[in-house]
């Protein structure tokens, strides 16, 4: 007499192949999903810098309009102001002739903001009138720009993609550096630099003329900029 408990029933044999294959197949998924995992941080930190990037043009983008909206009401160029509370004090007081302010709403209307999170090192902005930017004006004048130091590199990158720069080729500033200091920003007594302006390497520029970009001055770290006025 015959007994099937020594036997495999039709299918069985087909059916742990498949088992086998599928377990195959999770491992291997589960494998590599534990070797990609630093990808994942990786690019949470490339979309954290494409976001700050963004909201540090945005910002440079409507204080252009400010300054713009300042001159269409009449005050001269000479006589626009960035002063704010949470500004550095040297820009004044706010509440010195608004409409020549940028940050008063009778002057630019514009909404005075700290860098986005992971921008920079926090500085806050700048405003000087000492640089001559590549092809912007001219060359004996200086403009008058808006200035983000100490941007963190990866943001740095960004801002220079966005802007279309060749990423083989970092935009660079070696000499007094756009960044002109305390003692440069643009204020009472200290405006525009017309006899001697600092210019950047104009040949470190893949687009010109080079009405905003990021770049590399002497002491190794970043810093951006935005035309507000070409002279």
């Amino acid at each position: 007499m015959q007994t099937d408990g020594f036997h495999s029933r039709p299918g069985e044999s087909g059916n742990v192949l498949f088992f086998i294959l599928l377990g195959v197949v999770l491992i291997g998924l589960v494998t590599a999903a534990i070797r990609s995992g630093g990808g994942e941080g990786a690019n949470i930190d490339r979309e954290q810098a494409i976001i700050a990037a963004s909201q540090v043009r945005e910002f440079a983008a409507l204080a252009e309009g400010g300054v713009i909206q300042i001159l269409q009401n009449g005050i001269s160029e000479s006589d626009i102001r960035f002063a704010h509370p949470d500004a550095p004090s040297d820009y004044g007081s706010i509440s010195s002739t608004p409409a020549r302010q940028l940050f008063d709403r009778s002057g630019g209307g514009v909404e005075y903001r700290k860098p986005p999170a992971g921008a920079n090192d926090g500085s806050r902005w700048e405003f000087y009138g000492k640089s001559s930017l590549p092809q912007v004006g001219s060359a004996s004048r200086g403009d008058l720009i808006a200035v983000l130091p100490a941007v963190a590199a990866g943001v740095c990158e960004r801002l220079n993609a966005m802007n279309g720069l060749d990423p083989a080729t970092q935009p660079e500033d070696p000499g007094t550096c756009l960044n002109a200091g305390s003692a440069g920003r643009f204020k009472d007594g200290v405006l525009y630099e017309d006899s001697s302006p600092n210019t950047a390497d104009d040949t470190t520029f893949s687009i010109k003329p080079a009405l905003e970009a990021c770049v590399e001055c002497a002491d190794g770290k970043f810093y951006f900029y935005h035309v507000l006025i070409a002279r």
